[in-house]
């Protein structure tokens, strides 16, 4: 036997050898990471393995064993820390990635080293004929390059976790691709000698004789630490379910047969854990295995399906396949694998074949089952059993049979007799972030949320001339801007280099995105049909090629038009999953669940009722149109809305009967109406998403528009069984009754007005409904229905005379109710007093209470508000809180003393006079006007608005608190007359009365423009001139307010110049709003002082009411000329932006009041301003991102953008520079988890400028002078927890550190600077630590390292430190120079001051001298990085 390799003495700087050169180890492994690098002795022979066994790990570090090869010759090499950092000729497997000389050349790569544990084998091998493969526990895990030269050193680097190895001899059973060939050959042979002489040989492994058994099929008697079997062995359990949810692996008793069936049925599910069943293949002996936790803990030989995904030796090789999700099965659902004769696997779910999961499997194989999470009980099931049929069909499994197209059945539809073509599916290969499921009919980006593109996916084959490509969107998500695009391409899927969108493609492309039309990259149409970016979940796009070569696009099914002409034939389809489009099917043209061939033009104009043709996506109408179901009732839920094929008429009952119901969901059938045509109505996923016209009873709650406005109607939807009838009727009286079982319920709701369609939902557990021959009119004078109206005609009606307010039964537990709930009192202590109004409060209908006693022994006062929690007189008071700042379950609005808080945060303070000072006696109201804004009033006097965005259907909520005890009701309902002609009014502000628009919709957008001009009600300094659009301030320093005489107007920029400024004083300008009237309103000496809904931005700062609310915001006002400009924008979100020289500086503030009035304060050195009333300035509605090329939007930060919303206050969102910096930071690759997004800031001229800052500033204990990072664009790097505890921000001093480009994700993974040209022995600088040791008494073959830092960029960013690289812009191709850099934080007292060293001759830096410019340290833990910084040329 040849002697063992043995490795070089020549090591990295940290390893000691032992075992006469075959085993190393990293010296102080828990205190160094890297400078653990060995090589072979001797160059590796051809086709010889050598192999390494991991001796010990430590868990202080990440990342761990690196192997490879190396060209360089370990005499003359000079070691680098880590295997990854060789040059000239290197190939390193480094986790599961290979890379070549530092540079990455296969991401996924076998098994992830980084994984490993002690005891496992990895090895290299360099082949005959030039190829590179790597071994791991004696597997070859395939070639991982080519061309690699003779004379090759074996390299092995025991990085991070890793901290001894020892080489051992190479392990006979390794698998070669030779053997592997060998073997199928003899295996191949044997098996035909096998069955030409029909004898039955056993094989040559352990328990041979049984593996050609015919015993049935069972479980093995070993088995996990938990496992009880029963049942003769074919039934596991795990037991302590509730108190443990692994150690339950149960394996068959002999291995499975090619094409024999391994089914399990799911007995037992607990609702404690996450996760569930496992089931797969190990090639592992039961009668020899070490049972694990978990199956998926197996590092060889095993398969696993676990949740939707694929596992290989516990490493995930298919993260979606089949149809359904493990974790999501039900008790009585069956689990079945097959090993086919030709080595594939496949799994059966409820008996439907999920297609292949791997076609890779061992020939010898044992069925396993791992009783994880949930899962509790499984029992194998025998096809062959005469029993077979009972178990699967018990415990609720034919309920569970999955026929994904039931449908066809149901209608008898005859088989085309056209030539048969491929299915049109999508194409495996697709865009990096893009996966194909659901057998090529589906298509999703898994990680929507955290990528916006690569997402491209085309067609499997050609779209034939006049074939519509339809897709459905599936899943959005809410972060992005833009969404799905779609289109034909000339281009194969097979040789596609795909981009990160489709757009990007030049060639041959034709494709609709947005509301445009692409071809070739460049939009040649700009209004083009429905604008794509307003999809929902639901909708359809698609695109069909006609026989004249014309392109049209269709959305949901509406033809858009001709988009481009003479379009060749052989075209493909293409989709691009791009921002909010998270998930699309394609809509199989020949598959559609309504009745294809069914004529319902016949029935449209008749009395007949009947479901209408139109209807959900996942529902079907059958039966003539009197069947409505739901085919797919235990895959999907929702989207399944049938309506009726025509208004109801007065007195009519519209009733069905439940046929159908499956115990997998919760919720069940919705009932109701609604006054939109099934042709207008957009079917959402459930009709309660309806905003307007609607009126259902959900459960037992009646919801109108989508909220709740009663609750605990005597019919509870939810309880009913298959066999109950539900019907509803519209009286003539205007009323909505329900009916079950024939029985009249009462009154639901009333003003219903006439057409309503009715409206059924086929939600959760409810799958099949038929109208009864009972629906009808119903006699006008049937007696039961006169008496339910009778009894309800009090109930939410309209009434003729003022009716008082009453407080609702549900109240506090110390409240007592008296004068028919028209007084409480609270009895005892001093909480536990919530009182609510009976019913929702109607448009600007005022719910006021009057102060009947108080008790001076508590402090504390009455607190009222608005609460959109569903109260009823039937609701429980155990679910009422103690106080009103506790209801946060529902969002409420409380005035609390003198502030306003939602849902208990503070969002106003400084509202109102203090509800403290309340007396006997005492007023106090709360409304809810017509544009959603929450009014308080005292003793009659609007105080202003005190919340916005108030949904509909909110209570009154009033805590009778502290001092408190008795309050009465003394307002009363509002009057109704004819809803449709009367425009309601109320007091205004100023005690006019004032015309409300019945439309909130119908607002100053709509109005003329006109040019504003201030209000002659203004401060007392303050003078007018220039028709009223100029002012100037003509004394002092204040006094110097005035607002514009006319609201804002959405999406128009008011804005004013500034004219004059006096530097005798300080601070500027400030501007903001008004949310009220100025009309007789006295200005205070500044707008700060201004205490009810008001808005300022003084400088960086944002006030409201006087509190400042936010910091760092913008520009700093100031800092402005002479010349500049400022101004505000409400825009349609009713967010507030302020604009400086033109540019948005992003969000101050949102839910701004309307309406509102633009306000200046002439304080300080600002002393005159002009209105600036240019047309280009008036308008700006939506000025830049409709018009913006899609490949621009990429520039930018991909977070879903609304008009004018800016991400990042301190940076300016059109920055080309900072743009072109992120573009050039993406193709880094550095991982997003190192950096806080919210703090990057561009320093580039035009932002620095505008931002008004110095070029050089002072920080620290004691201050040291540092430049600013002009020039450069910053992007800020998370930090430590513990900052704020060293005092850093404060106490330390500014450096910077210049870089290579290479080495930015090793210092980012490390936190370790490296000084220029020297290598550093590792250690963490982002925590604190004490010396391991000294400089004087380190051990030998350690150094402690100089970093050479410098307190300016310009000497930092020197090509000296930070050298020029060159990059390609992706946007512009053009061709750029970038150096890179870090912003550190430096503890004072760790570093020397010295000169510079590069050799200049110059003064580098014109404020810092070159004796002084250059800062070095020894001290470990005294430097924290901060931001990296970057700068293009």
């Amino acid at each position: 036997m040849a002697s063992l390799p043995r490795f070089h003495n020549r090591t990295g700087a940290l390893v000691s050898l032992s075992n006469d050169g075959r085993t190393a180890q990293r010296n102080h492994p828990t205190q160094e990471f890297n400078n653990g690098v060995v090589l072979s002795s001797v160059p590796l022979k051809d086709d010889q393995v050598l192999e390494v066994k991991i001796d010990k790990k430590v868990n202080s570090w990440s990342g761990s064993i690196e192997i490879g090869v190396t060209t360089c010759e370990p005499d003359n090499l000079n070691f680098p820390i880590s295997a990854t950092g060789f040059r000239d000729g290197t190939w390193v497997m480094s986790g599961s990635s290979v890379l070549k000389d530092g540079h990455s050349m296969i991401e996924e790569y076998g098994c992830d080293l980084d994984q490993l544990s002690e005891g496992d084998v990895v090895g290299v091998m360099r082949s005959a004929n030039g190829e590179l493969h790597f071994f791991v526990n004696g597997v070859d895990q395939g070639s991982a390059a080519t061309d690699i030269p003779p004379n090759v050193y074996a390299v092995i680097d025991m990085y991070g976790k890793c901290a001894q190895v020892s080489i051992i001899e190479s392990t006979d059973n390794r698998v070669s691709v030779h053997q592997l060939a060998n073997e199928f050959l003899a295996q191949l042979s044997s098996q035909i000698v096998n069955d030409i002489s029909n004898t039955t040989e056993a094989l040559t492994l352990a328990e041979g004789d049984s593996f050609h058994s015919n015993e049935r099929l069972t479980f093995h008697e070993r088995c996990g630490s938990l496992v009880k079997l029963s049942n003769g062995r074919r039934t596991g359990e795990r037991c302590r379910p509730l108190d443990e949810f692994n150690n339950g692996v149960v394996m068959t008793n002999r291995p499975l047969k090619d094409g024999e069936l391994f089914e399990i049925r799911l007995d037992h599910l607990v609702d404690k854990w996450s996760g569930s069943i496992e089931v797969g293949i190990t090639t592992h002996n039961p009668s020899a295995i070490d049972f694990p936790a978990t199956m998926t803990n197996m590092r060889s030989g095993t398969i696993m399906m676990s949740g939707c995904g694929i596992l290989t030796n516990g490493k995930g090789t298919r993260r979606e396949y089949g149809q359904y999700n493990l974790d999501a099965l039900a008790e009585g659902d069956r689990i079945g694998l097959i090993r086919k004769t030709n080595g594939s696997l496949h799994y059966f779910i409820n008996g439907v074949d999920q297609g292949m999961a791997s076609n890779t499997c061992p020939q010898t194989v044992w069925g396993v089952v791992d009783l994880y999470g949930m899962a509790v009980k499984v029992t194998i099931l025998d096809r062959n059993d005469p029993n077979y049929h009972h178990m699967v069909n018990s415990r609720g499994g034919l309920e569970r049979q999955r026929v994904p197209r039931q449908v066809v059945d149901l209608y008898d539809e005859e088989v085309s007799a056209e030539e048969e073509v491929e299915r049109l599916c999508f194409h495996t290969r697709c865009g990096t972030h893009a996966a194909v499921v659901n057998s090529g009919q589906t298509a999703h980006r898994p990680n929507a949320l955290d990528d916006f593109n690569n997402g491209v996916v085309l067609t499997n084959r050609f779209v034939r001339p006049n074939e519509v490509f339809e897709v459905r969107i599936d899943k959005m998500v809410d972060k992005w801007a833009g969404s799905i695009e779609i289109g034909l391409t000339l281009h194969t899927p097979e040789n596609l280099e795909f981009p990160s969108t489709m757009t990007n493609i030049r060639s041959g492309t034709w494709m609709m995105t947005g509301n445009g039309v692409m071809y070739n990259g460049t939009t040649v149409m700009d209004d083009y049909g429905q604008n794509l970016d307003r999809l929902k979940a639901g909708d359809r796009v698609g695109v069909v090629r006609k026989d004249s070569g014309t392109v049209h696009f269709f959305v949901n099914g509406i033809d858009q038009g001709s988009a481009a002409s003479n379009v060749p034939e052989n075209v493909y389809g293409v989709i691009d999953l791009y921002g909010q489009a998270a998930q699309a099917t394609i809509v199989d043209q020949s598959d559609s669940l309504s009745i294809p061939d069914m004529d319902f033009s016949s029935l449209a104009d008749s009395d007949y009722l009947m479901f209408h043709r139109l209807h959900g996506s996942n529902s079907a109408i059958s039966s003539g149109g009197l069947t409505a179901l739901r085919p797919n009732a235990t895959g999907e839920f929702n989207d399944a809305i049938v309506i009726s094929s025509r208004p109801l008429k007065d007195n009519e009952l519209f009733e069905v009967v439940i046929e159908r119901m499956v115990d997998r969901w919760s919720g069940s059938i919705e009932a109701g109406v609604t006054l939109i045509k099934p042709e207008d109505l957009e079917f959402p996923n459930t009709m309660t998403d309806i905003e307007y016209d609607t009126w259902m009873l959900s459960g037992s709650a009646i919801m109108q528009d989508g909220s709740t406005i009663r609750n605990g109607y005597p019919l509870d939807l939810d309880s009913v069984n298959v066999g109950c009838r539900i019907g509803m009727m519209r009286c003539s009286d205007a009323t909505l009754h329900y009916f079950l079982n024939g029985n009249d319920q009462g009154v639901a709701c009333s003003d219903i007005p006439p057409g309503v369609f009715a409206v059924i939902d086929l939600y959760g557990q409810c799958a099949q409904v038929s109208i009864t021959s009972v629906s009808g009119i119903l006699p006008t004078d049937n007696n039961a229905i006169n008496r339910a109206v009778a009894e309800h005609t009090n109930f939410n009606s309209p009434v003729s005379t003022a009716e008082s307010h009453r407080f609702s039964h549900c109240c506090g537990k110390g409240i007592t109710l008296s004068s028919n709930s028209h007084t409480a009192t609270r009895n005892t202590n001093f909480n536990h007093g919530l009182i609510f109004s009976s019913d929702p409060l109607k448009k600007d209908e005022m719910f006021e209470i009057r102060i009947e006693k108080l008790s001076n022994q508590w402090s504390g006062s009455l607190r009222i508000g608005l609460t959109s929690m569903a109260i009823s007189d039937t609701s429980p008071t155990s679910i009422l809180p103690g106080s009103a700042l506790e209801l946060t379950t529902k969002p409420t609005w409380i005035v609390c003393g003198t502030d306003v808080k939602k849902s208990g945060v503070t969002i106003k303070e400084n509202y109102a006079p203090s509800l403290e000072r309340l007396s006997v006696g005492n007023k106090v109201g709360i409304r809810r006007s017509h544009d959603g804004t929450m009014h308080l009033y005292l003793n009659g006097e609007n105080l202003g608005i005190a919340a916005s965005n108030i949904p509909k259907n909110v209570f009154a909520v009033i805590d009778l608190y502290g001092m408190v005890e008795s309050v009465s009701v003394v307002s009363s309902v509002v009057m109704v007359t004819d809803s449709s002609s009367t425009t309601p009014s109320v007091e205004s502000e100023t005690g006019h009365q004032i015309s409300l628009p019945v439309d909130r919709d119908q607002d100053q957008d709509t109005t003329s423009i006109c040019v504003p001009e201030f209000h002659c009600n203004h401060g007392k300094n303050i003078l007018l001139s220039n028709s009223n659009q100029t002012i100037e301030r003509v004394a002092s320093y204040n006094q110097g307010v005035a607002v514009t005489n006319k609201p804002l107007v959405r999406n128009h920029l008011f804005r004013v110049r500034i004219d004059k400024l006096n530097n005798h004083w300080s601070s500027s300008l400030m501007i903001g709003y008004l949310g009220f009237s100025p009309e007789k309103y006295t200005f205070p000496v500044s707008a700060i002082a201004i205490k009810k809904s008001c808005v300022v931005i003084q400088a960086d700062q944002v006030f409201s009411c006087g509190s400042k609310i936010k910091e760092h915001y913008g520009c700093n006002l100031d800092k402005l000329q002479v010349g500049h400009t400022v101004g505000i924008l409400l825009d349609d979100d009713n967010s507030l932006h302020i604009y400086v020289n033109g540019i948005d500086q992003g969000v101050a503030v949102r839910d701004v009041p309307t309406p509102c009035h633009a306000l200046i304060d002439l304080y300080g050195q600002c002393e005159k301003v002009t209105i600036v009333s240019d047309d280009n300035a008036m308008r700006l509605s939506q000025p830049n991102f409709e018009d913006r090329e899609k490949a621009d939007l990429e520039d930018a930060v991909k977070e879903k953008v609304h008009h004018h919303v800016v991400e990042h206050s301190s940076v300016l969102r059109h920055c080309e520079y900072q743009n072109l910096c992120q573009r050039i930071k993406a193709q880094l690759t550095l991982p997003d988890g190192y950096f806080d997004t919210s703090q990057h800031v561009c320093y580039c001229e035009l932002c620095h400028k505008l931002r008004g800052e110095e070029l050089y500033h002072q920080k620290g204990d004691p201050p040291k002078e540092y430049a600013t990072q002009y020039g450069w664009c910053m992007f800020k790097l998370r930090l430590p927890r513990k900052v704020n505890v060293w005092n850093v921000d404060e106490k330390w001093h500014v450096a910077y550190f210049g870089s290579k480009i290479g080495c930015l994700r090793k210092i980012l993974d490390t936190g370790d600077l490296h000084s220029t040209g020297e290598v550093m022995t590792g250690g963490s600088v982002l925590l604190p630590q004490p010396p391991i040791f000294t400089e004087k008494s380190q051990p030998d073959g350690t150094s402690v390292n100089t970093i050479n830092l410098s307190p300016t960029l310009k000497y930092a960013g020197a090509n000296e430190f930070s050298p020029k690289h060159k990059v390609i812009d992706p946007k512009t191709r053009k061709v750029h120079h970038v150096r890179v850099a870090f912003q550190v934080c430096v503890k004072p007292g760790s570093y020397k001051i010295g000169p510079q060293s590069i050799g200049a001759n110059e003064p580098i830096d014109p404020q810092i001298s070159n004796s002084e410019i250059e800062w070095s340290t020894k001290e470990r833990g005294s430097v924290l990085l901060h931001s990296l910084l970057m700068r293009v040329e």
